[in-house]
């Protein structure tokens, strides 16, 4: 059992699409994969709960990778769609682009405070497609 779910960012942010893969599973048991189909932004599982820690990862992934517009990035080449462009990738290649989340009688077995996030990288708005395959009885 396969789809997409299109998930519209509002740029650079942590976007939970949670309740979209929820509505969509059968009520059985097996394995979720979520696979994003772009190279500039990443899929997460995190809290849910307080939004601080959305912040805070924002901030950290930031000073991790700062804009290529920064004194600490002129060597980087690849700036052909702006100073967010090869940071986006750089960021996408060190976190996750896909995801395998245990389904029990049709729920995600996940945590309490947890929640199934796009990251998105890029400053601006984009509209991200994300793979999703169900495999069980």
């Amino acid at each position: 059992m396969m789809t997409e779910f299109e998930i519209e960012t509002d740029g650079p942010g942590l976007t939970e699409f949670t309740d979209q893969v929820a509505g969509w599973l059968p009520r059985a048991d097996g394995v979720l994969t979520l696979f994003v189909r772009h190279t500039s932004c990443s899929l997460l599982i995190q809290e849910n709960a307080d939004p601080d820690v959305r912040r805070d990862l924002m901030a950290w992934i930031d000073r991790l990778v700062p804009r290529a517009d920064t004194p600490d990035m002129e060597y980087l080449r690849h700036r052909s769609e702006g100073s967010d462009d090869m940071p986006a990738h750089i960021k996408a290649a060190h976190l996750p682009v896909s995801l395998s989340i245990p389904v029990e009688g049709g729920r995600m077995a996940l945590g309490t405070w947890q929640g199934i996030y796009l990251w998105e990288h890029r400053d601006r708005p984009h509209t991200r497609s994300i793979a999703a395959h169900f495999s069980g009885g």
